[in-house]
């Protein structure tokens, strides 16, 4: 698709040229393509993960540890978007910024296919950096491509980006997933790495088409700063090097203890982002009102997103020992759950994306907040349905596939009502002064999410067995009340947005 939209495009593209991808700057099929393969690396490299850390083919975790590992992982996935947010506004642009991660997550893949445990975790940290650099930067850089906050394109546009993110994720459970779990699971992971890398060739060759805007940097550090910047990294180093050195000589470290302080770190941080972003003397009244408002989506995207990754851990790790695997007589791969979710992105993002725009026009578009509200009652409503097949397996019965297919629909609907929409508001609502950083906020509302998750799952602090009924009843209460609440303060939110929809 991506060379029939842009052999004919010659010149670098600028917002508001004629060249068009879907009536949006061209830019945005480079983008959309480049995210399309990391994502097809990522999304297949989970799709294996909960499955190999349990299988005894593989590391042969308990399901409580495998969950707190997976969640931690995507944890720090999100919670480096906000340093690599900073990379670009401080030192080398989105897309410089973009290019390098490429590179680290593709040697992070190579790690992971290789068959000793040392070097897997190793290729886990490396994918958690190089896909925190690119995160906050290539969803800047869609934003880039408009005339700005008010271009009505801009929010089809980020679902049309969403199209790119869920066509390599469905792909890749498919290719990477059934290698991986029917033939040798570290070639499943070398799969992923050879995704990465034709993602990262795709980038360098479609660059011409991006904003020049992408490769500015915007407050770049200055010889002191760069300094100052060294000796702290070094020194935080340094602890983390002495208290796991003091741990492990103890004789106190376990796996499940050593994830404990990445957990923490993963609640604690968003709360002290925002706070010292609120705080900043530099911030214009309407740009401190915007992010007070902003407090607000931020809180229930971390109640939407602790419950929505359960979908590549809890529900997976349920389908791997309590469902049938089977339509109409036809066995599957668990790991193909994983490509329910973006097959469902594609058909529905065009139908939403649509569907503001027609309802843009009228007058009658809902507002960011009545959205967000949609999308935590959604999640919640998809763990309610949780609860028949937990009762199937409950009762003895292997829980038929389809219940999970109808629990990943209900979670894709709520996804597409506040995902997408999300990325665009942060964009809109960013201050100046922290226009990539930003985007690294909105994502460590995944990050809180997430260590919620492990924190409660790792068996050394919470050992909560999370494809229960009660707990699972629980979360689902929590998202439908965190949607009315959100619902309810409405116009107070609107308040503080100012003119922002």
């Amino acid at each position: 698709m991506a060379s029939s939209l842009t052999k004919d495009s010659v010149r670098p593209e600028t917002p508001g040229t004629d060249k068009t991808f879907f009536g949006h700057p061209r830019g945005l099929a480079t983008l959309f393509m480049t995210e399309m393969w990391e994502r097809f690396s990522y999304y297949g490299m989970r799709a294996l993960l909960p499955l190999y850390l349990v299988a005894p083919g593989g590391l042969h975790l308990s399901a409580g540890t495998a969950t707190a590992i997976y969640s931690v992982y995507l944890s720090l996935v999100y919670l480096l978007a906000l340093p690599g947010g900073w990379v670009a506004d401080r030192l080398l642009g989105p897309r410089k910024t973009v290019a390098v991660s490429g590179l680290i997550i593709m040697l992070g893949h190579l790690c992971l296919a290789l068959p000793v445990a040392a070097s897997f975790y190793v290729g886990l940290v490396l994918v958690a950096i190089g896909s925190g650099l690119l995160k906050a930067n290539i969803s800047t850089m869609v934003g880039h491509l408009y005339k700005g906050v008010d271009d009505p394109r801009r929010d089809g546009g980020f679902t049309l980006f969403y199209i790119g993110i869920n066509l390599g994720a469905f792909i890749a459970p498919l290719a990477i997933g059934t290698v991986g779990e029917n033939v040798n699971w570290h070639l499943g992971f070398a799969l992923a790495a050879l995704g990465m890398a034709l993602g990262l060739v795709q980038y360098l060759l479609g660059g011409r088409h991006l904003s020049p805007q992408s490769n500015e940097v915007p407050t770049p550090l200055t010889a002191e700063e760069k300094k100052a910047t060294l000796r702290k990294g070094l020194i935080w180093l340094v602890v983390a090097a002495v208290f796991y050195a003091l741990v492990g000589g103890t004789g106190h470290f376990t796996l499940n203890w050593a994830l404990i302080p990445l957990t923490v770190i993963g609640l604690i941080v968003p709360i002290l982002v925002i706070a010292r972003i609120y705080r900043d003397k530099d911030l214009e009244p309407a740009e401190r009102s915007k992010v007070g408002a902003y407090v607000w989506f931020f809180a229930a995207a971390a109640v939407f997103w602790m419950i929505y990754d359960q979908g590549g851990s809890t529900l997976s790790l349920f389908a791997d020992s309590s469902a049938k695997n089977t339509i109409a007589g036809w066995g599957f791969p668990v790991s193909w759950y994983q490509s329910v979710n973006p097959i469902m992105i594609m058909a529905l993002a065009p139908v939403f994306a649509w569907l503001w725009l027609w309802l843009n026009r009228r007058g009658k578009e809902p507002s960011t907040a009545v959205k967000f509200s949609v999308g935590l009652v959604l999640i919640g409503a998809s763990f309610f349905l949780f609860l028949a097949p937990l009762s199937i397996a409950e009762g003895g019965h292997k829980a038929a596939a389809m219940w999970l297919v109808a629990i990943y629909f209900v979670q894709t609907v709520g996804e597409l009502a506040l995902s997408p929409v999300g990325l665009s508001v942060t964009t809109k609502m960013a201050p100046k002064k922290y226009a990539s950083q930003m985007m690294g906020v909105w994502f460590l509302a995944v990050t809180a999410g997430d260590s919620v998750t492990a924190l409660l799952s790792n068996p050394a602090v919470g050992g909560v067995n999370l494809d229960k009924m009660g707990f699972v009843a629980l979360e689902a209460i929590l998202a439908v009340v965190a949607g009315v609440a959100v619902w309810m303060y409405r116009k107070k939110v609107k308040a503080l947005m100012g003119s922002v929809n």
